[in-house]
């Protein structure tokens, strides 16, 4: 039966701003001719929904899990990290999972899955039945999701305290199978308070390339000892400022305030490396070459050759 929806009209009434099928269309009178018109979007096969709800992914997770007709099916993988607002690689499915002795029903736009041994837990969040944040680790992991995306997603359930080291270690313990090694790996490269997506990415460049792991989320004072900045990455001893510079930093007023902040603190005898997405999308090797100039030109050595795993992981376009 589909959520909010029923095959008899004497039950819970009929719709359609809940998932529905043709069959629940035609028991509520609505025509195929009316049912394929503008008033109606379909989400998967023979599932709809009135054209003015917004496709949202909690909308689509909702109504893949009723097409399964089963009261365990849940969302999972990266259809329930989005859904507790943790970045993963873009996958336009939605990923479920449904138990070993369901049947698995194959829909252009669904990904069922066979449940992994569960190590989290299955929590309910507006109605919707998903893995627990440490259950997606996990899942993630198992499912081919590679070092540096991990260490993305654990670093944001952190931020957002959808979890915690301590509790991804435990349930990296209790893994089996595909993707343990990778899971394992990647807990030891994750940290609390990392701001964004693009800031663990830009460590991990230099981590993976040989590079001494920076600081994070330093707060550097001004001169009178008032609160300065907090900034992405820093190498202390070297006086050495590496940020990522995303869109936030794009207004007129915002960019004005970063100069200043900029040459107050090279008044202070600090450098500031500055680095966009290009520098770790399009070209991730010319990002090494400037942090290990700005090494060498603050008295430090950078590493004399460079761990070419960072390629694997950060193969460029350029």
């Amino acid at each position: 039966m589909y959520l909010g929806m029923t095959t008899s009209l004497d039950s819970i009434p009929f719709n359609p701003r809940s998932p529905f099928s043709r069959a629940d269309a035609r028991a509520a009178g609505i025509s195929t001719r009316e049912l394929l018109s503008s008033a109606y979007q379909r989400i998967f096969y023979d599932t709809y929904l009135c054209s003015t709800m917004a496709l949202t992914m909690e909308v689509r997770a909702k109504a893949a899990i009723a097409r399964t007709k089963s009261a365990t099916a849940y969302a999972s993988h990266h259809t329930a990290a989005g859904l507790w607002g943790i970045p993963v690689p873009k996958d336009g499915r939605i990923h479920i999972t449904v138990d070993r002795d369901a049947r698995r029903n194959r829909c252009r736009g669904i990904l069922s899955h066979r449940p992994i041994e569960l190590i989290g837990r299955i929590e309910t969040q507006n109605g919707i039945r998903l893995s627990s944040p440490d259950q997606v680790f996990c899942e993630l992991a198992s499912a081919g999701v590679g070092l540096v995306d991990l260490v993305v997603a654990g670093d944001a359930m952190l931020k957002r305290k959808r979890a915690s080291l301590a509790s991804l270690t435990k349930a990296v313990d209790r893994m089996a199978g595909n993707g343990v090694r990778v899971a394992r790996r990647a807990l030891h490269y994750i940290r609390t308070g990392v701001d964004s997506p693009m800031e663990s990415r830009l460590r991990m460049l230099l981590v993976l390339a040989g590079f001494p792991e920076p600081e994070i989320r330093v707060i550097l004072r001004e001169f009178d000892g008032e609160w300065g900045r907090r900034f992405d990455l820093c190498y202390r001893a070297l006086k050495l400022i590496i940020e990522y510079d995303g869109e936030q930093h794009g207004e007129l007023e915002q960019r004005d305030s970063d100069q200043d902040r900029r040459e107050e603190l090279e008044r202070q005898g600090y450098k500031i490396v500055t680095v966009t997405s290009l520098g770790i999308y399009r070209d991730p090797a010319k990002t090494l070459r400037r942090v290990a100039d700005a090494i060498r030109a603050m008295g430090g050595e950078p590493p004399a050759r460079w761990n070419p795993e960072w390629r694997q992981h950060f193969p460029g376009r350029g």
